[in-house]
């Protein structure tokens, strides 16, 4: 076996890291982290290191890494501020020195009777109100041009008494305070709605400048339409939750977790001085009810009260009061002030994106975790469970999706040693249930074309094959397995109660929530329903483009598209008049003869194939006899299944 080289490891981390925002950290042996970069996808940024011929400079740093870290944002912008925050802090050996201490601009709202709003990079106690900061500078200067035309603030670097107001007071862009033609309560209430703007608390408000945007459009005034556009297009960019750093200088620890089965992956983000200077994850692995594992957790990681923050925010769980309690009493020094936020309900928006990004990071440690061993504590107890012969390295998932019995699909998907292979994933293009709703007849036709063809292919046969359904659904594949006599073992997953059922058993297994054998089953059952609700409306997008009647000759894009607001179905066209057709697409009676004659021969084919294919199935369904299934092979396979493979 070739031993692999760190050069390798490192490779694979990158392939291993997810389509999402965040920072990395490149560490030597020693732990010291030498580099820090931000990347708007983690897997991309980290794989181009290791493709094409590179700089002297990343050759160096490649060779002197032992390791790659890695933590996931909310958005670029995040990114960009936690890598700033992390330079600063580490002042890594490949990075470039940030001695000027350059920081991103915030936006200011002085303390005073007439509050003054401006873009700045120095922060001062005084009393003022800060937002941000704003990595993205264009973003934040349309913002305040947008505001400035649309509140009448003042512009004024000093308030002074005047007899005569300025320039802007005229031009309707200041409503003159200093010259007493505004109260102060008023004027206040234009520095409240920019704030509840910058806070996200006023859709309202960008409603009403929607409004405006598209009334000025309908006006042709497109001068002021393109303000408003931009102006609301920047503030969707500020109001992106930044928790990255903040202006609220108490500390705290944002504490959440992701489990599969009984791995669990707590991830800490510790605030300290309103920034983000990283986080922490942790592995542990356990059988206690989920409400128990916070306050599990937390019993181990605080071990004095120095380190507990004077705020502590956990994920929603229903053993808060005994966790409060606990934190009380063991540390009374502390004073610290648990808060529980239900992260898809958070009273603050800045907690609950805090806690959401701890849950992320949380979910990416369990998923380089399951990857990195493989699922076999699944496998073995899948394998004890059913009676496997051997371990269930490989298996297969069916479902189907239709809408109302239309465009009825069926996926495929294939997990290898408990993780997706997705290169095996397969749909089918149902033929026989199109139209009706028959999810029994659909399954047959998905299991029977899958493998037929790994039959002639004389392909490799999976260890499992796990159905999204029912006992029917489950006793309608087993049929075709048995046609096709194949004793490959068969499971089906019923949503609604995690219900496991066994070919012509009516009584199903139920497993402890925290099974791993029933976890693997969810992933591989929630997996083939996110495939063939994908490929379902991929198919409903093409209808909407392509149609059935340009497969009529002499039929173009423009004249199927008359035919079809006309029709509507091809069997319509066929039942109709030379004239109605001839009118419609206003052409001679004869030419309308032909389209109407290669419209009854194309319906007459798809009705052809569509009985061959039920003919087939039905067969296939009901024999249980080897020479039966035989015969359905070599005399229907090649005409019904085979035509419509070319789908798959």
């Amino acid at each position: 076996m070739t031993t692999k080289t760190t050069r390798d490891i490192l490779h694979e981390t990158a392939l291993k890291a997810p389509l999402l925002s965040g920072v990395y950290l490149w560490k030597n042996t020693d732990g010291t982290v030498i580099y820090v970069g931000k990347a708007k996808n983690l897997k991309n940024r980290l794989t181009s290191y290791f493709s094409g011929k590179k700089d002297i400079k990343t050759r160096l740093l490649i060779s002197h890494a032992s390791s790659i870290e890695y933590i996931t944002t909310t958005n670029e912008y995040e990114a960009l501020l936690l890598e700033n925050n992390l330079i600063k802090k580490y002042s890594p050996r490949y990075n470039i020195n940030l001695k000027d201490g350059k920081s991103y601009p915030v936006l200011r709202i002085t303390k005073e009777d007439f509050p003054k709003l401006f873009k700045t990079r120095r922060i001062l106690q005084d009393g003022s109100t800060y937002f941000g900061p704003y990595p993205d500078v264009n973003a934040l200067d349309t913002f305040l041009e947008t505001i400035f035309k649309l509140y009448p603030v003042r512009h004024c670097r000093t308030l002074r008494k005047r007899e005569t107001p300025c320039l802007y007071y005229h031009i309707k862009q200041c409503m003159a305070p200093c010259c007493n033609k505004i109260s102060k309560e008023s004027y206040n209430q234009f520095i409240g709605e920019i704030i509840n703007l910058l806070e996200g608390k006023a859709n309202s408000t960008i409603d009403a400048l929607t409004e405006q945007m598209k009334k000025a459009g309908k006006e042709l005034n497109f001068e002021k339409a393109a303000l408003l556009r931009d102006g609301i297009k920047a503030l969707m960019v500020l109001q992106n939750q930044n928790i990255v750093e903040n202006f609220d200088s108490e500390d705290r620890d944002y504490i959440a977790y992701y489990s599969e089965g009984e791995l669990i992956s707590f991830t800490v983000l510790k605030i300290r001085q309103g920034k983000l200077l990283g986080r922490e994850n942790f592995r542990v692995e356990s059988l206690n009810d989920e409400d128990d594992l916070t306050g599990e957790f937390m019993a181990c990681y605080y071990e004095k009260a120095s380190q507990i923050p004077p705020n502590i925010y956990i994920t929603k769980t229903g053993e808060y009061q005994n966790i409060s309690t606990w934190l009380k009493q063991t540390f009374p020094e502390a004073a610290a002030n648990l808060i529980m936020i239900n992260s898809d309900k958070g009273d603050n928006p800045r907690d609950k994106a805090a806690i959401n990004m701890a849950i992320q990071n949380a979910k990416e440690d369990i998923i380089r975790r399951l990857r990195d061993r493989g699922d076999s504590p699944a496998m073995e107890e899948l394998k004890s469970l059913l009676n496997l012969d051997c371990l269930p390295i490989r298996i297969e998932g069916f479902d189907i999706a239709h809408i109302g019995g239309k465009f009825p699909v069926a996926s495929l998907v294939s997990f290898y040693n408990g993780n997706p292979d997705k290169k095996n994933y397969r749909y089918f293009r149902l033929k026989t249930t199109d139209g009706m709703i028959d999810d029994f007849a659909s399954m047959r036709e998905a299991v029977s074309r899958r493998y037929t063809r790994l039959l002639n292919e004389q392909a490799d046969l999976p260890d499992l094959i796990l159905i999204d359904g029912g006992i029917g659904q489950v006793n309608a594949a087993e049929g075709i397995l048995h046609a096709l006599n194949l004793d490959i073992p068969l499971i089906g997953l019923a949503e609604k109660n995690e219900d496991i059922y066994l070919p012509g058993n009516s009584t199903p297994i139920r497993l402890p929530r925290r099974s791993d054998a029933l976890r693997l089953l969810q992933r591989v059952r929630d997996e083939t329903h996110r495939f063939a609700t994908s490929r379902n409306q991929n198919l409903r997008t093409k209808e909407n483009t392509d149609s059935i009647f340009l497969e009529i000759h002499g039929i173009g894009k423009k004249r199927a598209l008359e035919l079809q607001k006309k029709f509507i179905t091809l069997e319509n066209l066929c039942n109709s008049e030379e004239s109605a057709v001839a009118q419609v697409l206003h052409i001679p009676a004869t030419d309308a003869a032909q389209i109407l004659l290669s419209a009854k021969q194309l319906f007459k084919e798809q009705e052809k194939t569509k009985k061959l294919q039920e003919l087939a199935l039905n067969k296939a369904g009901t024999t249980k006899e080897k020479s039966a299934g035989s015969q359905y092979l070599d005399d229907l396979a090649e005409q019904a299944l085979f035509a419509a493979s070319k789908h798959d």
